[in-house]
């Protein structure tokens, strides 16, 4: 009876469980125009980055000067950049963390209007109706910063809680705050031997996929598209040293980057030579995700560095 008892009672509770946060989305739309009285504003040119715990985020974002649309109900600009964090992978942590996005407009003179929003998504849908109107929605803990009149170059902060991210190893380790030339030289010697991995079988590429939930590396190995980049003349270099800048944050990671170009080298332009659509577009996305645009490292407590996405 007992055992009946206390079954009956988690059945009961279950529906009434508090809705848990997945992921918290970040909204930013730097313009010129009135929300409230328009259905329309034209956002403002210029650069966009994203900085997550003080280490950048995917690549600069272009802004473009042109119409957006103002949702009706609540005169929310559309995002000229939206992340939602979920998407940040082993930079987020487990509890505390910052988010900050720096724009620089194109014309550091004129004003304009910039907003940054952000709202937690849960894993439960709530339903806000009175009378005859309401919504559903699973978005909580909504906030906006409202600049109303800046010019020039604007920098956003906001700190938030992400108790579902992982909590790894590396994110304990020490804060590097300097690099010794052997530091260096350690780090060159990783991003030597991930080049080295573009070459027949690609085995060390197809290692390096096999847990993405993006890319399925059987797929990629029956599509033949890194045999097909490889006879096509695709080839990744190594940098050098000297064309290398080292990024250190309030953390772990280093952050490595190449001067004037991406860190391997690829762009739109390496990829031409495949002829081949379908073959251009899986190597393209295989080799992006494999050989991105800088890279992170940590150096362990043994004194070793090891890469981390």
């Amino acid at each position: 009876m007992k055992k009946l008892l206390a079954l009956a009672f988690i059945l009961l509770a279950a529906p009434f469980a508090p809705a848990a946060i997945i992921n918290v989305e970040f909204k930013f739309t730097p313009f010129t125009g009135n929300p409230a009285a328009e259905d329309h504003v034209t956002s403002v040119a210029g650069k966009a980055q994203v900085f997550l715990n003080d280490v950048p985020y995917g690549a600069e974002q272009e802004v473009k000067d042109e119409q957006v649309m103002v949702l009706a109900e609540e005169h929310e600009v559309s995002p000229a950049v939206w992340m939602p964090i979920s998407s940040a992978g082993a930079l987020l942590r487990k509890g505390k963390n910052k988010f900050r996005l720096e724009f620089t407009p194109n014309d550091l003179t004129k004003p304009y209007r910039a907003q940054l929003r952000w709202d937690a998504v849960t894993d439960q849908v709530t339903d806000d109706f009175a009378g005859n109107s309401g919504k559903s929605t699973n978005q909580t803990d909504a906030g906006l910063d409202d600049r109303p009149n800046v010019k020039g170059k604007v920098v956003f902060e906001h700190q938030f809680a992400a108790d579902f991210a992982l909590d790894l190893p590396w994110h304990h380790y020490p804060a590097v705050t300097a690099l010794t030339d052997e530091d260096k030289a350690r780090i060159v010697a990783l991003l030597k031997k991930r080049a080295d991995w573009f070459q027949p079988n690609f085995a060390g590429v197809y290692k390096a996929i096999e847990d993405n939930e993006s890319l399925k590396a059987d797929d990629v190995r029956k599509a033949h598209c890194l045999e097909e980049a490889y006879k096509s003349g695709v080839r990744i270099p190594a940098p050098t040293a000297g064309e290398l800048d080292f990024l250190t944050t309030s953390g772990p990671e280093v952050v490595v980057s190449r001067k004037g170009t991406s860190l391997f080298g690829l762009d739109e332009k390496s990829l031409a030579a495949i002829k081949d659509e379908e073959a251009q577009m899986c190597a393209g996305m295989v080799l992006a995700t494999v050989y991105p645009q800088r890279m992170g490292f940590v150096r362990k407590p043994d004194g070793t560095w090891e890469a981390v996405d």
